[in-house]
């Protein structure tokens, strides 16, 4: 009897697992067609922000077997949406007003001809990365420790955290663009001065919130170890796949001078470390 209700939870975890990526692809489809519309290759980004923070509002909510949400699913639908939301209309405003995004312009020319395929095919790896992420929040809300517990009022607070540095990054970026003497510069002060991607940095402290709000020590919950493959898979992506590297190989080419001045005066370019004089 037990097996079998374990095996209907698992069943169900999955499906719904595969719902949230079926959707990711739909957004991201969506997307590709508003990119090649606007020619703004950064719609993608608002796109795939808002898109997993729904999903992960979906993955944490949907009642399974007609059980009613926990006040973890709640509570982990909220820091998602949050998130997503946050992040998500950051970047739409962003590629609604400035040029496009280094990355997507790069890759714009780099593909030619070529670039509308290659991009639909980049997206749609960019929904199954969104749908391996969502993994995360699912088995986070679905942790069956009754009530709310010490870990998750940890986990709360470096996903609190992580969103207000990463606002505070944004905010400090786009004050410095918007300075009239900015043209041929890095931003280096503020949170930048400690880090030369720090709005990077809060993002992937954010993911590493799930796995304290999956991981349960007894044997009630075993697939709350998964979690871990978020702040992992994260933390992949942007100091070796789409993040720091484009963007520090967009600056070399760019600005090397400041670019090289920024790496002496900051030399992480992930983790906050103290600035050098």
């Amino acid at each position: 009897m037990v097996d079998a209700a374990v095996r209907e939870v698992v069943i169900g975890l999955a499906t719904l697992w595969g719902v949230a990526a079926l959707f990711l692809v739909l957004v991201m489809s969506t997307a590709w067609w508003v990119q090649r519309r606007t020619g703004q290759g950064g719609w993608a980004d608002a796109f795939w922000s808002l898109g997993l923070g729904a999903a992960g509002v979906g993955v944490a909510l949907y009642p399974i077997a007609g059980d009613a949400p926990s006040l973890r699913q709640w509570l982990a639908a909220l820091l998602i949406g949050a998130w997503g939301l946050r992040l998500g209309l950051h970047i739409a405003k962003r590629a609604a007003h400035e040029g496009e995004d280094a990355r997507y312009a790069r890759l714009r020319q780099d593909w030619g001809g070529g670039f509308q395929a290659k991009m639909f095919g980049f997206l749609m790896l960019q929904a199954g990365a969104a749908a391996f992420l969502s993994l995360s929040v699912l088995v986070a809300a679905r942790n069956p420790t009754s009530g709310l517990t010490l870990q998750d009022g940890l986990a709360t607070l470096i996903f609190l955290g992580a969103l207000v540095g990463e606002g505070v990054s944004d905010r400090q970026l786009s004050a410095f663009k918007r300075a009239p003497n900015a043209k041929g510069k890095i931003c280096d002060t503020g949170l930048w001065a400690w880090s030369r991607h720090p709005n990077y940095f809060f993002e992937w402290l954010g993911w590493c919130a799930w796995p304290v709000f999956a991981i349960s020590l007894g044997a009630d919950w075993p697939w709350g170890w998964l979690a871990l493959t978020g702040p992992a898979y994260m933390y992949w992506l942007l100091t070796q796949v789409s993040g720091v590297p484009l963007l520090e190989a967009h600056m070399k080419r760019s600005r090397p001078q400041a670019f090289a001045a920024y790496v002496r005066k900051t030399p992480s370019a992930f983790f906050l470390t103290p600035p050098r004089g």
